[in-house]
């Protein structure tokens, strides 16, 4: 009789047991993600799906973003194609179109990037140290500049053009620190009423590399520099204005060479080591920001699409070669 009344009990009770225990694997994981521990977070989210049958949207669009944005638009497609009278899509990553603003009378384009893993560095060689190891990194959807900061634009939103090239205003801005693209970017946004910024070294790279649409290119559309590119051998001492050359497998112009254009990470020569996996952000101090796609005066392997550069974030650049390209 105590037997049957124990086992009884146990089947009573365990249900509850064991959902407490799949619960608990569910908050390790959150735990595991809020210490930045994303392969732990991984791991014991998974155990907990294989466990259960269930998912959490809040795990899914922080381990999955890719996939959870793919989601997204599926569901949002399917809502719209139901419906009459469809309401416009409210996330600004759901079209897969360019977006024109403009601001005090000069429009610039944005351009979408779908989100995705890439293989982030390079073995090539002539790769420097700080371009190792090769790390996959996953990206949400973004949308960056189709071309790099006009002395127009500039000009627009700050009312002076602080550039040493001058004579064509579809030039690329320069002689600006990243002190100053953080004034520009937040005049920009008070004038649009949207958050601009500048690019992770992770967005920046991916865009460059043609994002999901890459074809493995050294340059930035190309393997050939001056198909693409303004550098040292046919720059001529001098910017040009964007858009003269092919763009990128996106549509993108000039993220090899023509001016240098800040990053918003931090820069740090082993922070492929330890960089996150999902969304990276660069490390959380340091005393150089990260530049990149390199200038007008720089040979070839310095405009690879792999190859990173930093600087002072007060420093204009007496080169006349630091820019800026947005992301949104």
């Amino acid at each position: 009789m105590k037997k049957l009344f124990f086992f009884l009990f146990f089947l009573v009770l365990s249900p509850v047991v064991l959902a407490q225990s799949y619960s608990d694997y569910l908050q390790a994981a959150k735990r595991h993600l809020k210490n930045g521990n994303v392969e732990k977070a991984r791991l014991t989210y998974n155990i907990y799906k294989d466990l259960t049958g269930k998912k959490d949207a809040y795990l899914e669009g922080q381990l999955n973003p890719a996939k959870a944005a793919k989601d997204k638009v599926a569901s949002s497609s399917k809502t719209q194609a139901s419906s009459a009278s469809p309401a416009p899509p409210q996330d600004k990553h759901t079209s897969s179109t360019s977006r024109t603003f403009t601001v005090n009378g000069v429009s610039f384009q944005m351009v979408y990037v779908q989100g995705g893993t890439f293989r982030m560095g390079s073995n090539d060689l002539g790769a420097d140290d700080d371009e190792q190891p090769v790390h996959s990194v996953t990206l949400s959807d973004y949308y960056i500049g189709e071309t790099e900061v006009t002395q127009q634009l500039w000009h627009a939103v700050m009312g002076s053009n602080p550039s040493y090239f001058t004579g064509d205003s579809q030039r690329p801005v320069e002689m600006v620190s990243w002190d100053d693209c953080q004034t520009f970017i937040s005049r920009l946004n008070d004038l649009t009423r949207k958050d601009f910024r500048l690019p992770t070294e992770a967005e920046w790279e991916y865009a460059a590399r043609g994002g999901n649409k890459s074809r493995g290119y050294k340059y930035s559309g190309s393997n050939t520099l001056s198909d693409v590119a303004w550098s040292y051998n046919n720059a001529s001492g001098t910017t040009h204005p964007v858009k003269q050359k092919r763009s990128n497998e996106l549509g993108l112009y000039d993220m090899s060479g023509n001016v240098w254009e800040w990053c918003q990470d931090w820069y740090d020569s082993d922070y492929y080591s330890q960089s996150p996996s999902y969304n990276p952000t660069g490390p959380s101090s340091g005393s150089d920001r990260v530049l990149r796609g390199f200038c007008w005066r720089d040979l070839g392997r310095w405009c690879r699409v792999a190859n990173r550069g930093a600087g002072d974030p007060g420093d204009r650049g007496g080169d006349n070669a630091q820019g800026l390209r947005l992301v949104l």
